[in-house]
């Protein structure tokens, strides 16, 4: 099954139906896009690579649930299997290429690319809020967490304001009642 060169590189043929077209939509998502197409040649690589193999052992050592033609036609099988390995191969390693210029072009830190550390926990987002010495307290929080607790503590003071302004009335109503 010959693949074209571009093969890794571009979306494939008949399969734009079936792109989202978040992958379209800049050149950093076509080049995500095409790493995890790669992805899938270097699997169907591994594949061809251990079919060939099999396509070299003795005829005789064939288990019958492989299926592997015999005389003539194994030497066509492997001699196809071989050259769309090597094709894979090319295709992947000009998609290779292409990443890595992108990253280069784009100019990305390689601080960026890394893994972060195991155990690694993201700094909130926001700036940190003013402790009382005037220094910012670097800890879990930042600014705009701040306020969503202020502002749920403001809403519950409300809340319990209302509450005691409706106990208030119905004991006064209670009260009258019983005059």
């Amino acid at each position: 099954m010959p693949s074209n060169s571009s093969t890794a590189t571009q979306p494939r043929i008949g399969a734009e139906a079936e792109i989202d077209p978040i992958w379209t939509s800049s050149r950093t998502a076509r080049q995500i896009f095409a790493l995890g197409e790669v992805e899938k040649d270097i699997s169907r690589l591994l594949a061809l690579a251990a079919s060939s193999i099999a396509l070299l052992t003795l005829p005789q050592l064939d288990a019958p649930a492989d299926a592997l033609p015999q005389g003539g036609e194994r030497s066509e099988q492997f001699v196809l299997e071989v050259s769309e390995y090597f094709e894979r191969l090319d295709a992947i390693h000009i998609a290779m290429r292409s990443s890595l210029a992108h990253i280069r072009q784009s100019r990305i830190a390689p601080s960026a690319i890394n893994a972060p550390a195991p155990g690694f926990v993201p700094p909130s987002l926001g700036v940190g809020v003013p402790a009382d010495d005037g220094s910012y307290d670097k800890g879990g929080r930042g600014l705009q967490e701040e306020r969503v607790e202020c502002d749920a503590w403001r809403r519950i003071l409300e809340a319990l304001t209302r509450l005691r302004a409706a106990l208030g009335r119905e004991h006064a109503g209670d009260a009258s009642a019983t005059e």
